[in-house]
């Protein structure tokens, strides 16, 4: 069977794609042994990406060359606006990170770099740099948070950050980005290659970030 378009991309990245996948975060966090201070840092950085991430998606929105696909995405926009970002709320009140905190806590290297990739891939109007930077974003986050065991931790910051990543919408949505990744990557390829790998790259950094402080 012919490897898709996405499958080539994660099999020339698959040794940062594994790491992240495989993280000390990713198996501390699905097993609820992650510490407070740990889990509040990674949050805090995470919750960082929701404007740059939000423009992202109003990027795919402009460049689709499908009107269905804006549908899509605009669903997308509005559940990572209101149901993930409601969910950050309540975490950071739990772990005791309030507003102020989070104002003073500077972005991370990681996060900056994230963050820029991001606005660049907008940037370029291009729906295949777009899709690149989204299926790691997306896809690599279901691909660890599938591999959660059952039950999952009682803590709802952990809980909730795995069920988030992995339940029938968000499973849905990577379907749906890896099949449009697959028709329109192909043609710019170079582009879309560049933007995958350094997103993965940076998902690795990200997750080793959690335990810099």
């Amino acid at each position: 069977m012919t490897e898709t378009f996405f499958e080539t991309l994660r099999g020339e990245c698959a040794t940062d794609w594994s790491a992240a996948v495989n993280h000390r975060f990713v198996r501390e966090l699905c097993d609820g042994s992650i510490a407070d201070a740990a889990m509040a840092r990674y949050l805090v950085q995470d919750h960082r990406f929701l404007d740059a991430f939000l423009t992202l998606l109003g990027a795919a929105i402009a460049s689709a060359d499908r009107f269905e696909s804006r549908l899509r995405f605009g669903r997308f926009a509005g559940m990572v606006s209101g149901e993930e970002n409601d969910y950050f709320l309540r975490a950071f009140a739990a772990l005791g990170v309030s507003a102020a905190d989070r104002a003073a806590i500077p972005d991370s290297a990681p996060t900056a770099g994230f963050q820029a990739l991001m606005r660049e891939a907008a940037a370029t109007r291009a729906y295949p740099a777009v899709l690149a930077v989204l299926n790691v974003a997306e896809g690599l986050y279901l691909d660890w948070a599938m591999r959660a065991s059952r039950p999952l931790p009682e803590n709802f910051v952990h809980a909730e950050w795995i069920t988030l990543h992995d339940n029938p919408f968000f499973r849905d949505f990577v379907g749906f980005l890896r099949d449009e990744f697959d028709r329109v990557g192909p043609e710019a390829a170079d582009q879309a290659r560049d933007f995958f790998s350094r997103a993965v790259r940076l998902e690795r950094e990200f997750f080793d970030d959690a335990y810099a402080g």
